[in-house]
């Protein structure tokens, strides 16, 4: 499946079920972490819970060192790893409207899907109005092109950019890890809610 590295070539039904268990285990994982509900997610903007820094955070460092791994044991083949291409400005104006859209609905894309799975109302007007944006884009994209592919800088990975190898980068990364994990620790405390803060 995809850059995994086995003895044998697996039917394409079987990395069909592969990537169907993988995406069902992480919406119900993305569930049962309390993701779907918008005020836990919201209230990492406000400061008063930083669960969604501390579990994405955790996901990306588990990925990255089991990748490694499985990569060094040969089971993972890296250059065989899908990196999104990096376009300056649209990353930019994207990263914006994404995160406008995450602080007054509330949800990811993902996140909302999770929630609409357990029925929560918000998270399907939430889904609707990301499917209106995708449209729009889709339709106004002969006016914005310009934009959206100004700046290419191909597939960037983080690490070959700052010049760093692969564990090098994963221990910053982990320290970092640490520092904000301590910092989302004190930010709790500060603006702590005890109305809402232990809701899901």
């Amino acid at each position: 499946m995809g850059p995994i590295s086995l003895l044998t070539t697996m039917p394409e039904w079987v990395n069909l079920l592969i990537a169907f268990l993988i995406g069902t285990g992480f919406g119900f994982a993305l569930e049962q972490a309390g993701f779907s509900s918008s005020r836990k997610l919201a209230g990492m903007f406000y400061g008063y819970d930083t669960t969604v820094l501390k579990v994405f955070f955790t996901a990306a460092i588990v990925a990255l060192v089991g990748s490694q791994f499985l990569s060094y044991f040969g089971y993972l083949n890296l250059q065989l790893v899908y990196v999104n291409p990096y376009y300056v400005w649209a990353a930019l104006v994207g990263g914006v409207i994404m995160g406008a859209g995450f602080i007054m609905g509330g949800f990811c894309p993902g996140t909302g899907i999770s929630a609409l799975s357990i029925g929560k109302i918000d998270a399907l007007f939430f889904l609707v109005g990301g499917l209106t944006g995708a449209f729009l884009f889709a339709e106004t994209y002969p006016f914005i092109q310009n934009l959206a592919n100004s700046h290419y800088k191909g597939p960037v990975r983080i690490d070959e950019w700052m010049n760093l190898s692969p564990g090098m980068f994963t221990l910053i990364l982990i320290l970092i890890a640490v520092f904000l994990f301590w910092i989302a620790e004190k930010a709790e405390k500060k603006f702590k809610r005890p109305e809402i803060s232990n809701e899901i």
